[in-house]
């Protein structure tokens, strides 16, 4: 069995190593006090451990030992006065005496581990034959990401987002794209969470933030660029010294950046986050909560936190106009959200109901969504911003409403 740690690089980066390292002989303990005398333990480096578990009968065997390890691993430790909690995932390699040597064993442990943490984290995976080929394409998938990242394969698309009341474009959010040379376009479904376990975020998080600040300084001086942030860069880079850098030299008013956020770097929940997000605010950098409503998101954050924006996820939008809970709840938490001072987006819109139902609500200011425009290139987003200026100019009085032919 491949036991692995989930996030425990995070505690290394927030708490210091010396807790990391007690933490690591917890877990031991633990260990130990799980295996049969015939089992052996050995960490195998870093945040990894190895259990053989020698003799066994039938598969089933492993997969209570791997239950009973995960159950008493996630249980809470108290390290130098702190509460921690860590789940683990494990890979589960079988076989006869015979059948393979034990490179091969740890080889296919390895690989059941990658799709143990594919699958969530938290639970164990057995290794099958099919795993060989998917890890091969994952780690050509490694080596392609740090090549792109090294050859400016990158490019970034840009999603405006509405003012439902000056019915102009008000941001864009920057969105990274990989057009790779043999499949296409890859989704960022796919290559961003391997970037974030590779820790090659941090440098992308970096590109993409200086190439979108120089790309906002050829818009009319009205329009910000938005900028996501991931939590690896909060827990393994410098933020505020990498968005400092990039106004610097792009010349960007820190006014017209804004940083979105997630729950995930929330829920590190730690002093040097909050500290960094409201060094930013100081700075003038604008935050922004982004897709609000989903996983753990909480009211609380709404006002603990220095936030100019809450965008609110797309999910409030379904059974919009034929179901008045959905209303209910959308015009609570945006009315919410105004009250407190904060600008209220709408992600998501996609037909014309949706965005007659939003722009009748005066707490929300924006709207973003394939209806108004798809994410487009540079180059494009240009060419709409001079073609809005230009009509804009021509007309006295502002449309009456919002429409998606006028915004495209």
């Amino acid at each position: 069995m491949f036991v692995d740690l989930d996030h425990f690089k995070q505690i290394n980066d927030t708490l210091g190593h010396a807790v990391g390292d007690h933490l690591l002989c917890a877990v031991a303990d633990r260990l130990r006090g799980i295996v049969r005398e015939s089992d052996v333990i050995a960490r195998f480096g870093g945040d990894e451990f190895i259990v053989l578990q020698s003799p066994i009968r039938k598969p089933e065997e492993a997969s209570t030992l791997a239950r009973r390890i995960i159950e008493a691993v996630s249980e809470p430790y108290r390290i130098d006065g702190h509460r921690l909690v860590i789940a683990a995932s494990i890979g589960v390699a079988v076989a006869s005496a015979a059948a393979v040597t034990a490179d091969v064993l740890l080889q296919n442990a390895d690989m059941a581990l990658y799709r143990a943490k594919f699958d969530g984290r938290g639970t164990w995976r057995f290794f099958e034959p099919d795993m060989e080929v998917k890890a091969r394409a994952r780690r050509k998938l490694e080596t392609d990401l740090r090549n792109a990242l090294a050859n400016d394969d990158f490019e970034i698309y840009y999603q405006p987002l509405y003012n439902l009341k000056t019915h102009a474009i008000s941001t864009c959010e920057a969105l990274l794209r990989w057009p790779h040379a043999e499949r296409g376009m890859i989704s960022p479904a796919e290559f961003i969470p391997v970037a974030e376990e590779m820790g090659l975020i941090v440098d992308i998080g970096r590109w993409v933030l200086q190439r979108a600040c120089r790309e906002c300084t050829r818009w009319p001086n009205q329009i910000r660029v938005a900028v996501n942030l991931s939590p690896i860069q909060f827990g393994r880079g410098d933020v505020v010294a990498d968005i400092h850098e990039a106004l610097t030299i792009s010349g960007l008013p820190a006014n017209r950046l804004e940083v979105e956020i997630t729950e995930s770097v929330l829920l590190l929940d730690t002093e040097a986050t909050r500290a960094a997000l409201l060094r930013l605010r100081q700075d003038g950098v604008r935050i922004s909560l982004d897709d609000f409503g989903t996983g753990y998101s909480s009211l609380s954050y709404l006002h603990s936190l220095p936030l100019h924006k809450v965008k609110i996820d797309r999910s409030f939008l379904q059974g919009l106009g034929t179901d008045d809970r959905s209303w209910t709840l959308l015009h609570g938490v945006a009315q919410l959200s105004a009250q407190l001072g904060l600008s209220v987006v709408i992600e998501g819109v996609e037909t014309e109901e949706q965005l007659a139902v939003i722009a009748a609500e005066q707490s929300v200011d924006e709207v973003q969504g394939f209806l108004l425009s798809m994410p487009i290139p540079g180059r494009q987003l240009r060419a709409l911003l001079e073609a809005t200026s230009a009509e804009a100019r021509t007309l006295r009085e502002p449309q009456p409403r919002l429409s998606a032919g006028a915004a495209l």
